[in-house]
């Protein structure tokens, strides 16, 4: 009986711990900070504008020139 109640009460606690930390990471999750238009512009200028790229043309080819 002992071993028994041991167990189940290690159990609950493992259930809410996990339940705790993923509360807290969704709130977290939730509060993204917003970019501003300068660090914005910054980034695109680092990694690229978010932009799709053109479509291709008919007749354009797709492999590397070497």
């Amino acid at each position: 009986m002992n071993r028994a109640l041991t167990t189940a009460s290690l159990v609950a606690v493992a259930i809410a711990a996990c339940a705790v930390t993923t509360t807290v990471f969704i709130l977290r999750s939730s509060c993204e900070p917003v970019v501003s238009d300068e660090q914005r512009a910054t980034q695109d200028r680092f990694f690229g504008s978010s932009n799709e790229l053109p479509p291709i043309e008919k007749g354009q080819e797709m492999k590397p020139r070497w």
